[in-house]
């Protein structure tokens, strides 16, 4: 189960003695658009609308916290597909037990395993050329490309002074660091070559828009592999580290924060060079496999994702493990919206999208400010306590160190438009995270829809159910030759039809909200609603038994360690651990957390996850 507050992070990507580390404080700055066939959500971390801001400071806290978290029941996840006989086992005891491969558009899984710059067609060098630069002079030549050198200019004295000579050293320049000019200047009786940034202060700002080979893609593509870091926080370390706006990067589907997680990520106009020197200050982060295209990476293109999984300390015998599996292949599983689509607090995310598609702004507020049960940092408390005391946003606004957490942010809202003005005010809020909180009411929705559906009907097409095709709904007469594998559920909306078997509009109605009317005021909020497939099978399942000696060892060999090397984990037949190793794919938008649910028949909330293994917080 994703967590927001993890163990202590490894850190892998640095070798000992390195000073460097990314900065952690990055604006969270999403790119909004996402493309309409349900909410294309991948196995994510979801943001958790509340603030997260670090870890928690102990075990006992992240624990007693949890207590007023919800549980698998609470967001409408009830029924299983299979009869066999569940067991215990403990989901990322360490983030390395859950490893996510992006499956690209064609198809492939996605790996880190080429660390070269690509050779790009570019002018010719002349053989001479490249014997006139020494290797201190690119060098520097190189650190001023990429604004390491703070003189903002690096001269260079050509030895047996010729016009010929100058004219090599100026192309040498020009053709081996784009982005660089010359001109030549005397000094001292003495002729120097000078480089500089053809833009000046303004290369700083906007470096990409200068010296691009007309005959190179504008967009660098590569592979992203992260450890323990959501897809957004490693997108604002690379900006930061360019110079850039996050939105100049794009990407497929965002990943896991708690996992290893590889995907694709396309960026404008910055060389691949650029990108690979960051290999040596990145923490938990690594980029390689670069190449050039024409376009970027849009949201939902890719195929799904494949997912190496680990769960320690089975209880299940292998026949339990065979059974288990055996129908997670054949059968697969109820596709569930998982329990990060809710967020961990005592205030779940799908209460205030309720709050907003009934328009009741002051519940709004209410539920995101008002002080609430459970473990939370101090300043948080405090500024609660403050909202609840004086209901003054600047008051409360002045007890938070991070404005940027959505509290900060919607106080921020208040104190500028007031109280009257409570729409404009939740606008602060980024547009994906106010999103975020409908789609989580719509996943309630669904998850609760489905189960009562499971209920009544069990794992057969009948009559009153949605087929994608067509959508439309069967008769007595197509119902018996469909299976449940062909039937959707539509996510409310005013663009979808309805199972006439079953009661959306009881439930929505309980909820004051009317189903003939999903349009809302603000045009942002309203629903279209979508189709979601009841049972997902995985494809590429396999799985083993391992056991082993050293529970702090990763056992499955990353990326990352192929790269350096790394002998692959070595697993004992008498080790006194026994861990699940399972593989499978899923397509796009759907939570790996519910396939292992059903393999295991284990609540995967992180409240009865934290009761199993609270060794995961100290």
């Amino acid at each position: 189960v994703p967590m927001t507050s993890t163990s202590n992070s490894e850190p892998v990507l640095v070798q000992v003695g390195e000073k460097r580390g990314c900065p952690e404080d990055e604006e969270k700055d999403t790119p909004s658009k996402k493309p309409r066939v349900e909410n294309n959500h991948q196995d994510e971390e979801e943001p958790e609308g509340e603030a997260d801001d670090g870890e928690e400071e102990n075990g006992e806290t992240f624990a007693d916290m949890m207590k007023h978290g919800l549980t698998e029941l609470d967001v409408g996840i009830l029924k299983y597909v299979s009869d066999h006989e569940g067991f215990s086992g403990i989901l990322k005891e360490r983030y390395s037990d859950f490893v996510v491969h992006e499956i690209n558009k064609q198809g492939k899984i996605v790996h880190l395993d080429d660390l070269s710059i690509p050779e790009v067609a570019e002018a010719p060098q002349l053989p001479e050329e490249t014997e006139v630069l020494t290797e201190e002079q690119k060098k520097q030549l190189g650190e001023l490309q990429l604004f390491r050198n703070k003189e903002g200019n690096v001269s260079i004295e050509v030895i047996d002074d010729t016009k010929e000579k100058r004219t090599l050293v100026h192309k040498a320049i020009k053709t081996q660091f784009p982005g660089l000019e010359t001109k030549t200047e005397e000094k001292d009786g003495r002729k120097l070559i000078v480089a500089y940034h053809t833009a000046g202060k303004k290369a700083l700002a906007a470096p990409r828009k200068h010296f691009w080979p007309k005959n190179r893609g504008s967009f660098c593509h590569f592979v992203l592999y992260k450890e323990n870091k959501d897809t957004m926080d490693a997108i604002n370390v690379l900006s930061k580290f360019l110079r850039l706006r996050p939105n100049m990067f794009s990407y497929m589907g965002t990943k896991d924060k708690r996992a290893i997680t590889v995907q694709e990520i396309a960026v404008l106009k910055i060389t691949a060079e650029r990108l690979a020197h960051l290999n040596k200050c990145l923490m938990n982060l690594k980029v390689g496999n670069f190449c050039y295209k024409n376009h970027p990476l849009k949201l939902g293109e890719l195929q799904g994702n494949h997912f190496t999984v680990v769960i320690r300390n089975i209880s299940g015998t292998d026949e339990q493990v065979h059974k288990a599996l055996t129908s997670l292949r054949q059968t697969g599983f109820i596709n569930y919206y998982g329990m990060q689509r809710f967020g961990t607090t005592a205030v779940p995310t799908y209460q205030v999208g309720r709050a907003i598609l009934k328009n009741d702004w002051n519940e709004v507020v209410d539920l995101i400010l008002k002080p609430r049960p459970g473990a939370e940092k101090e300043f948080l408390v405090r500024c609660r306590e403050e909202w609840a005391k004086t209901q003054d946003p600047e008051a409360s606004l002045k007890k938070l160190p991070n404005k940027r957490c959505v509290e900060g942010q919607l106080l921020r809202g208040l104190s500028m438009y007031g109280k009257k003005n409570i729409v404009t005010a939740f606008g602060l809020i980024p547009r994906n995270n106010r999103l975020m909180y409908i789609h989580s009411y719509q996943s309630v929705v669904w998850n609760t829809m489905v189960s009562r559906r499971i209920e009544a009907f069990g794992l057969k097409a009948v009559e009153g159910d949605i087929v994608l095709k067509g959508t439309h709904l069967l008769s007595a007469e197509e119902a018996e030759s469909h299976s449940i594998h062909d039937i959707v559920m539509p996510l409310p909306g005013f663009d979808v039809i309805y199972p006439s078997h079953h009661g959306y509009r009881e439930l929505l109605s309980a909820d004051k909200l009317d189903i003939d009317n999903m349009r809302h005021k603000v045009k942002d909020y309203s629903l279209a609603g979508a189709y979601r497939r009841i049972i997902i099978r995985p494809s590429d399942v396999s799985w083993e038994v391992i056991k082993y000696d050293d529970p702090r060892i990763s056992l499955v060999h990353s990326d990352f360690e192929k790269l350096e090397n790394k002998p692959a984990p070595v697993f004992s037949k008498e080790g006194k651990h026994r861990a699940l190793r399972m593989e499978f794919s899923l397509p796009p938008s759907t939570y790996a957390t519910m396939a292992i649910r059903e393999v295991l028949k284990l609540d995967t909330s992180i409240k009865k996850q934290t009761q199993l293994n609270t060794t995961w917080f100290n």
